[in-house]
């Protein structure tokens, strides 16, 4: 399953979002010029890109993903592959493997053998920082069926947050909040590309009653907090 809309046009391409998510990155992990950088499922991989340019990166960090984007970051070294098939081949260690918002795309079976793929590809300093929605507490705007299928994704999510604890219970919870001020034009056309993955399988009659339901029960302007939780797993 691929999503090419969940970095395009939302907050979770604007500066000031990136800003705020480099910052925390930065409070959990101490990085230099001299850092190796792995983003899995990148997107356009501006995060990484913009972190790039704030260090001065001597080495363009690495960005996988499954969906090659024509605007994707040019100062980011793109891998058109999945995460399994990347690390068949790698042999490079990384400072910091990032994680963001789709772990949630693979079985568990597949989970399992990633992180221990990962773990080996850290540097002995490293970290690895993965990234789910929180799954406890969840502001996204949604109509009934988005609703539905979100609780259902978010129920997942726990699973997956409790398996990755119990493979390394080492691992460290962080929580990150970022206030989202959007206008419900702009959501609501967010909606119509489908911009989480909770929407893929829906129809076009359902994203269109959906819509109808977002326009009725929300105001002009749409405030929220994005929350989503970060383990952080060490190389040791």
């Amino acid at each position: 399953m691929s999503l090419k809309n969940w970095d395009n046009k939302t907050w979770l391409s604007s500066k000031k979002y990136i800003q705020s998510f480099n910052n925390f990155l930065l409070k959990q992990k101490k990085l230099n010029r001299n850092s190796q950088i792995l983003d899995i499922g990148c997107g356009r991989g501006k995060i990484i890109g913009s972190l790039s340019s704030k260090l001065k990166l001597i080495n363009k960090p690495i960005g996988i993903d499954l969906v090659n984007h024509k605007d994707k970051d040019k100062k980011i070294n793109f891998k058109k592959t999945d995460a399994l098939s990347f690390f068949l081949t790698n042999k490079k260690e990384f400072d910091l493997i990032l994680v963001k918002q789709t772990i949630h795309l693979l079985k568990i079976s597949e989970i399992k053998t990633l992180l221990i793929k990962m773990k080996k590809s850290l540097r002995p300093e490293g970290k690895i920082l993965i990234f789910t929605l929180n799954p406890y507490k969840n502001e996204i705007p949604c109509f009934t069926l988005m609703r539905s299928e979100l609780l259902k994704s978010l129920n997942r999510d726990k699973k997956i947050l409790r398996f990755i604890s119990k493979f390394d219970q080492k691992g460290i919870i962080k929580y990150l909040s970022y206030k989202v001020e959007i206008s419900k034009k702009k959501y609501v056309d967010m909606i119509s590309r489908k911009f989480i993955s909770i929407l893929l399988d829906l129809n076009k009659e359902q994203i269109v009653t959906g819509i109808n339901e977002i326009n009725f029960k929300y105001k002009k302007n749409l405030k929220f907090n994005d929350k989503l939780i970060c383990i952080i797993i060490k190389n040791n």
